[in-house]
């Protein structure tokens, strides 16, 4: 800001008195700028408050301000119009720099302050993750999709419904050779016409072996991404204390590869159960086996009489070409018979390993954050490698550093704001003592 004197001339600075000045020097005093080379976003704000400063004292008891011959008023004016603005900034920094620093988390100096620091970062995590995994509240992270973990869930949970569905479809021209395979190796000695129990597990087993992959890719792909998530938010409470991170990152991925193994022996078990048992207590399994086996008659009308059209559109098949099945009639109405079950308990099995399986992740990743999650992160925080608790009293030198330079900017920007409050009032003063 550059000031006319009272000679013509353009000057950078303009004689006041002020017998006691605040952050004023006197004349032939020369002190370091006020800003800082640390804080350049604030380094034009501070430069003109720095001119202001360095104001030459005089023992008069005045301000001598020339008149501007161009504009035809005094410079003081000028002056008291551009502080207030400038005293606006300067609150506005001082305010986001104020926040900002005390967002940074408090320096521990003893292990009772960083043990509560911990569990207070336990308990928020774990608060996260209920209304994230089990609740399905995504406010928290409103933006990013792969947080709405609910959703998500759905939709891996939904893609492998879909697989298990779209396996064991045979091909047309291969409608009932299968059941006809298992019923001429398995014939004996016994009563003819009779579907032997044996039989039906055979093909059961036979159907549950190709789709037991399925589960087990499931449970792999679902823990992988519940894996991401609970870093995310681990991660997130703990970005304070990064001496914490890497241990409770650790101690996540240690978990989660637990979870997911208790995971794939739970479904190798209910894989194992349903190819020894064929059970349901579902109405559905009769009324469906039913509505198939009232299609028998005009299957078998077709098998008996050679001359009909072999073409015929079975409820659950579709249309088929049942041509190829006329040399094994000694046979082929057994086949149609276990077919017809087969299919409508196969439907009970897949809904049973698809709700199942929905039951037991709900189960074990309410399990994870309610009983597991605190005891993996304390006992990889104490272990040997860990550090322990003592680790948090380390404060992290990037937090130290801006914590130094918050405190530097705050106490820059609280002087500065004095001298531009104390330049106010004497061009107060002066204005009061002109119009006097």
């Amino acid at each position: 800001m550059a000031y006319q004197n009272t000679n013509g001339c353009i000057s950078d600075s303009i004689e006041i008195l002020d017998p006691k000045p605040l952050a004023v020097v006197a004349s032939g005093v020369v002190h370091p700028p006020i800003v800082a080379s640390f804080n350049d976003r604030i380094r034009p704000l501070l430069d003109c408050i720095d001119k202001l400063r360095h104001l030459n004292i005089m023992q008069e008891d005045a301000i001598i301000l020339a008149t501007d011959e161009i504009a035809g008023h005094g410079k003081a004016s000028i002056i008291s119009k551009c502080l207030p603005e400038i005293v606006r900034k300067i609150n506005d920094r001082l305010a986001v720099n104020l926040a900002e620093l005390n967002r940074l988390p408090q320096h521990l100096t003893s292990v009772a302050e960083a043990l509560t620091a911990f569990m207070r970062i336990l308990s928020s995590s774990k608060d996260s993750l209920k209304k994230i995994l089990l609740s399905g509240e995504f406010d928290e992270y409103p933006d990013d999709k792969e947080m709405h973990s609910a959703a998500r869930i759905v939709e891996i949970l939904n893609q492998y419904s879909n697989e298990l569905h779209s396996k064991n479809f045979e091909k047309a021209d291969e409608f009932l050779m299968e059941e006809i395979m298992v019923l001429q190796e398995t014939k004996g000695i016994g009563l003819p016409n009779f579907l032997p129990r044996a039989v039906f597990l055979n093909v059961l087993q036979r159907k549950v072996k190709e789709i037991a992959a399925s589960p087990e890719d499931f449970v792999g792909k679902l823990w992988n991404y519940l894996e991401r998530v609970v870093i995310i938010v681990l991660m997130y409470h703990c970005e304070n204390y990064p001496q914490l991170q890497s241990s409770t990152r650790r101690a996540a991925q240690n978990l989660i590869a637990k979870k997911k193994n208790e995971s794939v022996d739970w479904v190798r078990e209910i894989i194992g159960m349903e190819k020894l048992t064929d059970y349901t207590c579902n109405p559905d399994y009769l009324t469906t086996y039913s509505k198939f086996m009232a299609q028998q008659h005009t299957f078998m009308e077709i098998m008996n009489d050679h001359g009909k059209y072999s073409m015929i559109n079975l409820e659950g098949v579709g249309e088929i070409d049942v041509g190829h099945l006329r040399k094994h009639l000694d046979v082929v109405q057994q086949a149609f018979d276990l077919k017809m079950r087969m299919m409508a308990y196969w439907k009970i099995v897949l809904m049973r390993l698809v709700d199942s399986m929905a039951l037991h992740i709900m189960f074990s990743i309410r399990n994870m954050i309610n009983k597991e999650m605190e005891n993996e992160i304390i006992q990889d925080l104490m272990a040997p490698h860990g550090g322990g608790i003592e680790r948090m009293l380390d404060e992290s030198p990037l937090v130290a550093e801006k914590r130094n330079r918050l405190k530097k900017s705050v106490k820059l920007l609280k002087e500065s704001k004095e001298v531009v409050a104390n330049i106010m009032d004497r061009i107060s003063l002066y204005d009061d003592h002109e119009s006097d």
